[in-house]
């Protein structure tokens, strides 16, 4: 065999990690160079966790020289990729040098999608670790300015407006829910709490839309016998610093506005110059190549993967590792000389955590649905299987997963620190 082909995957989420995972299996094909913007892969789907005090930022990322350590073939490089070239295979980085590669992974991931929405600056988007941070420090901001101050509840202090109804919306909403009725009276009065709001704003008429209406039904139910306020069939029509606008002429004032309200590809898929569909993401064949360029591969949330009913599949977490894991395969076969095949994707369901106790899970093709523990189990399962790392850690993960399931969360001592910001890294 010839020398191994050099690889380059652009992004470390699901699709990135799946695809360097499955090439580190096979030395004598693959030499990858793996870049991104951070030196960790961060677990998305637990940042509603991150930003409200259930774990640490440590517990939500996995440093990507140590996932890799034992691989000789997977290099880390850490930059950002200003452009990529699909025709010569080559990426540039923020230092102005260039990879060049037999094999192009696009895996960039996904942006907040705003949609023209004016005041988009003001809010608190939550698809990164950093946007989780944010969200926590000014959460916890807004309790003590409401201690110091109590006039500031009465001019929207306290009020924290969702906007989305979708998994990211609900479990946000969810989790402050919990964290206002179940943690905070350790540390702050009654009184200001009583006056806490959660409200979720959507412009569709359900919650968790792609779910089923027994879904719908079971998820509203749980958030408003929390506390949280729906407010569906409503669009924001402006953010300011202290207030929103909906469409219903309503003003609600608040000075946390928290953006569940879509995604869109990445920066990188407008410059890469291939052709764009929905939600601004590169369209790619059944193969997850892209037409008229060899040897480039796009996978993750920044691709409008094709699926049997030809619609695109879903921007979920368990479609980009497996597409990753796909292109890999493909990889390695056209290496040897062998055909490429199209994705084939094993369904592992839809899943949302409304609050403490209470999940629901939509699982496999025929969508079988579970509510409460056993929707909570399958929550586990799938995020275990999600985490594709040691075995040490998915046990870690499990264990923390059923311990918050099986008690009533108080503020202990290391969520005290966790309020405070202390105890932590950067991941």
């Amino acid at each position: 065999m010839t020398e191994p082909a050099k690889v380059v995957i652009v992004g470390a989420g699901f699709a990135g990690i799946g695809c360097a995972r499955e090439l580190a299996k096979h030395p004598h094909h693959a030499q990858v160079t793996i870049v991104d913007a951070h030196d960790y892969h961060q677990f998305l789907p637990l940042l509603y966790q991150v930003a409200t005090f259930q774990l640490a930022t440590d517990d939500v990322s996995m440093d990507l020289d140590e996932l890799f350590r034992r691989h000789d073939n997977v290099t880390f490089r850490l930059a950002n990729v200003t452009s990529a070239d699909p025709g010569a295979k080559t990426v540039t980085l923020d230092d102005d040098s260039t990879l060049d590669a037999d094999y192009l992974v696009l895996a960039a991931g996904s942006q907040a999608n705003f949609f023209g929405t004016p005041g988009a600056e003001h809010t608190f988007p939550l698809y990164s670790l950093d946007d989780a941070r944010r969200l926590r420090t000014r959460v916890l901001e807004a309790f003590e300015e409401a201690e110091k101050d109590p006039s500031t509840i009465e001019t929207g202090g306290l009020n924290f407006v969702v906007v989305g109804a979708g998994a990211t919306g609900t479990e946000i909403a969810g989790a402050l829910a919990d964290l206002i009725r179940d943690v905070m009276p350790s540390r702050f009065h009654d009184e200001q709490l009583s006056k806490a709001r959660v409200v979720i704003v959507d412009a569709g008429d359900a919650v968790l839309g792609p779910f089923s209406p027994k879904a719908h039904e079971y998820a509203s139910k749980v958030l408003t016998e929390r506390g949280v306020e729906l407010k569906l069939g409503t669009k924001v029509k402006e953010i300011t610093a202290d207030h929103v606008v909906l469409s219903d002429g309503d003003t609600i004032d608040t000075r946390c506005v928290i953006w569940g309200g879509g995604l869109q590809a990445a920066p990188l898929a407008a410059s890469a110059g291939l052709a764009q569909g929905r939600g601004g993401r590169i369209d790619v064949h059944e193969d997850l190549t892209v037409e008229g360029f060899p040897g480039v591969f796009v996978v993750g949330d920044i691709a409008n993967i094709p699926s049997d009913d030809g619609r695109a599949f879903p921007q979920l977490g368990s479609v980009a590792l497996q597409a990753g894991q796909w292109a890999a395969k493909n990889i390695v076969a056209d290496v040897d000389g062998k055909a490429i095949e199209p994705f084939d994707y094993h369904d592992k369901g839809i899943m949302a955590m409304i609050g403490h106790n209470a999940a629901i899970a939509e699982m496999g093709e025929h969508r079988h649905e579970l509510h409460g523990a056993v929707g909570y189990a399958a929550w586990i399962g799938v995020h275990a299987y999600l985490m594709g790392v040691s075995s040490q850690r998915r046990d870690a993960f499990i264990s923390w997963a059923w311990d918050e399931f099986g008690k009533s969360r108080v503020l202990d001592t290391s969520d005290e620190a966790r309020l405070h910001g202390e105890g932590e890294t950067d991941g």
